[in-house]
C-alpha cells in the first residue's frame, strides 16, 4: 500500500481512482496472482487498469516512469490482471486524444475542429471499431492538417500521439477509405432521392 500512495501522489490520481486500484491489487492479491511475481508491477499495472476504468487519462508510459518496474514488464501484468480477474475496459474513444495531441502540436482550433468532424463522420460509418484510438486521432489530425495549410510532418504527428508513422499511415488510409464509402453512400442517396 505504501509503493500506491507513493504512485498516487507522483500521478496526481484522484482518491476514487486509488481506491479502485487498491481493489483490483486485493482481488490479485487473494486470487494469489502475486506469488513469485513483483509486488511492484501489481501495483503499476493495478493503476493502469483503474485509471482505464476511471476514464482517467494517464499513458502506461507515464505510469511506468513512476515505477519502479519497467514497461514490458507492467504491461505483461495488466494483461495477467485482465485475463486472470476477468476485467472488461471500457474502449477508448478517439476524439478524447484530439485536445492533448493538437497542443502537442500547437495546431490552430479549427484544425482540431476539422480532426473531430473527420472522427465523427468514421463513427457514423462504424469505420473506428477496432482500431487503436491514438492512432485515429493522429490520423484524423494528420488528414486536417492538409485540410486547412496547418501542415504537420506524419513523424511530428506520430511521435505527439505516442504512435509510430507506420500506425499512423495505416490508420490514415482506413480513415480515407471509410470517408471514401460515406461519400458514395451520400452520393447514391442524393442520386435516388433527386
Amino acid at each position: 500500500m505504501a509503493e500506491l500512495d507513493r504512485m498516487s501522489a507522483a500521478l496526481h490520481l484522484p482518491q476514487n481512482v486509488k481506491e479502485a486500484a487498491a481493489l483490483t491489487y486485493r482481488r490479485a492479491l487473494k486470487k494469489d496472482l502475486i506469488r513469485g511475481r513483483s509486488i511492484d508491477a501489481f501495483v503499476a499495472a493495478s493503476i493502469y487498469a483503474a485509471c482505464r476504468q476511471s476514464k482517467v487519462p494517464r499513458p502506461l508510459k507515464e505510469i511506468t516512469r513512476a515505477s519502479t518496474r519497467d514497461q514490458g514488464e507492467v504491461s505483461r501484468t495488466y494483461r495477467l490482471i485482465l485475463r486472470e480477474l476477468r476485467i472488461k475496459m471500457p474502449v477508448d474513444d478517439p476524439m478524447k486524444f484530439i485536445p492533448s495531441i493538437a497542443s502537442k502540436l500547437r495546431l490552430r482550433r479549427d484544425t482540431e475542429q476539422r480532426a473531430v468532424d473527420i472522427l465523427r463522420k468514421a463513427k457514423q460509418a462504424q469505420g473506428l471499431s477496432g482500431k487503436d484510438p491514438r492512432g485515429l486521432a493522429a490520423a484524423a489530425l494528420y488528414m486536417a492538417c492538409l485540410g486547412t495549410d496547418d501542415r504537420r510532418i506524419q513523424k511530428d504527428v506520430a511521435e505527439a500521439a505516442g504512435t509510430t508513422e507506420v500506425t499512423l499511415r495505416n490508420r490514415l488510409r482506413g480513415l480515407e477509405e471509410t470517408l471514401r464509402d460515406v461519400e458514395k453512400q451520400q452520393l447514391q442517396a442524393a442520386i435516388v432521392s433527386g
